[in-house]
């Protein structure tokens, strides 16, 4: 019987409730929300604000403090928690900024025997001249969105709209803005879109299919100043200046370490540092998702990857070890997958340019190939590079592009990446052929054996 206290409510943080309340009913449990919601499907925002199939906006959400609560926890939203004692384990809250006269947050003191820190990320807001200006957007929570298409719907003014990163996000918002009518611009001080997961001629394949629908993409660019007296009129950067209407910051995010950093061990970039059952430096105190770092299988060592899988998978394994269940995390490949005007790329593990950074010396092998067979009419083509070590043939990474769904090839290369397979295993592996679906000699094949 343990008292446990979980603070923040989003993927991480209600994977864990929902572990301990499904598989340890003994123990009490205590969740400490910030924000008016718990389990908000982010990543659905831009498929909101671009008027794309998402249902109600309440369809975002997978859980909610009722369920919650209904399934035994105690949870208070609206809530902040001010002060984190250590060493006499206690928990200190107080009502938050989300905090309304029909939901007034709550304050006072908790006990724990354990403590399970998932506070997630913050947004990087950089200190530009007009950051304060009217119109200047940030996108990541619900609240975040709601504004953005409030703002939207009621100002048909608003027709010029610049995203400031290029990442996994800015990229996604920019094609929401384009779906909406809007005319759009992407800076970025990057030569391309997406860089931290692809090498670059994946990344120009995304960069050229946003142009082809009409983004402006201005890579190699650095924002200097957002324009404007009280609303945005424009945006100057290292190489011009421009009209723009609204401003959508989305440059990136940092671990929110708040609570504790001067306590916990934190990680270069400051996320808490855990080991594989999620524990920071104090053994009784976990942390999850987005501000927890996460064992990489790629490199082989600890790394920070923010996503929402990571997320709900450290949640499940810290709250088991919270319970006295011992359980390692089996690490992580950062698999990921993006899908712009039907243009798809997916990836796992590390890129050739992230090897390089690491120090690994790596080696890739391409192909490219029409999914199934010549005779078939329907049929698209796939870009295919496997990454692998020199020394070990350990594959380390896979990056794949398409206008065809062949996300699942994911699935087995994180899963060779976690394995520690060699691409020579690759060559012949038993891989089922049908024409409706694939080649006799495919291009995960083809690839394997083209390798050096």
């Amino acid at each position: 019987m343990s008292k446990i206290i979980v603070v923040g409510g989003n993927h991480a943080g209600t994977a864990a409730v929902n572990t301990i309340l499904e598989n340890y009913p003994g123990n009490e449990v205590v969740v400490i929300e910030a924000n008016t919601n718990t389990s908000f499907l982010g990543c659905g925002m831009a498929m909101w604000i671009g008027n794309q199939t998402v249902g109600a906006p309440e369809s975002l959400f997978y859980s909610s403090p009722e369920k919650l609560g209904a399934a035994g926890a105690k949870v208070l939203v609206c809530t902040e928690v001010t002060d984190i004692d250590f060493e006499n384990k206690t928990v200190t809250y107080a009502p938050s900024e989300r905090a309304t006269a029909d939901s007034p947050g709550a304050s006072g003191t908790e006990s724990y025997d354990k403590l399970i820190l998932s506070t997630g990320s913050l947004p990087i807001i950089p200190n530009l001249p007009g950051k304060d200006l009217e119109n200047v957007q940030q996108v990541k929570l619900y609240q975040d969105a709601q504004v953005v298409i409030d703002k939207l719907d009621a100002n048909p003014d608003l027709k010029h709209i610049t995203v400031v990163g290029a990442g996994y996000i800015g990229v996604e918002l920019a094609e929401a803005f384009k779906r909406h009518g809007k005319e759009v611009a992407m800076v970025d001080i990057a030569p391309t879109c997406l860089a931290g997961y692809y090498d670059a001629e994946f990344s120009a394949l995304m960069a050229d299919n946003m142009k082809e629908h009409g983004i402006d993409c201005k890579f190699g660019q650095g924002v200097e100043a957002i324009l404007g007296d009280t609303k945005v009129t424009g945006i100057r950067t290292s190489e011009e200046e421009f009209a723009t209407d609204m401003v959508i910051l989305a440059i990136g995010f940092r671990p929110n370490n708040a609570l504790g950093k001067d306590r916990l061990e934190l990680f270069r970039n400051g996320a808490y540092l855990v080991n594989k059952n999620q524990q920071t430096s104090d053994p009784d105190v976990f942390a999850v998702g987005d501000c927890a770092t996460v064992y990489d299988n790629a490199i082989k060592d600890t790394n920070y990857i923010a996503l929402a899988t990571n997320a709900v998978r450290s949640g499940i394994v810290a709250a088991h070890n919270a319970c006295g269940t011992p359980l390692e995390s089996a690490g992580v490949q950062g698999s990921n997958g993006i899908c712009i005007f039907g243009f798809k790329l997916v990836s796992t593990g590390i890129t050739l340019a992230k090897a390089e950074k690491f120090g690994i010396e790596a080696l890739a092998t391409d192909f490219e190939d029409y999914q199934k067979p010549g005779f078939i009419e329907e049929n698209e083509k796939v870009k295919i590079r496997i990454v692998y070590e020199k020394s070990s043939r350990r594959i380390l990474g896979m990056q794949c592009a398409s206008t065809y769904d062949m996300s699942s090839l994911n699935h087995m290369f994180s899963l060779a990446i976690q394995e520690g397979i060699t691409i020579d295993k690759l060559k012949l592996l038993d891989i089922f052929f049908l024409p409706h679906f694939n080649q006799p000699y495919n291009y995960i094949t083809m690839a394997a054996l083209g390798a050096e």
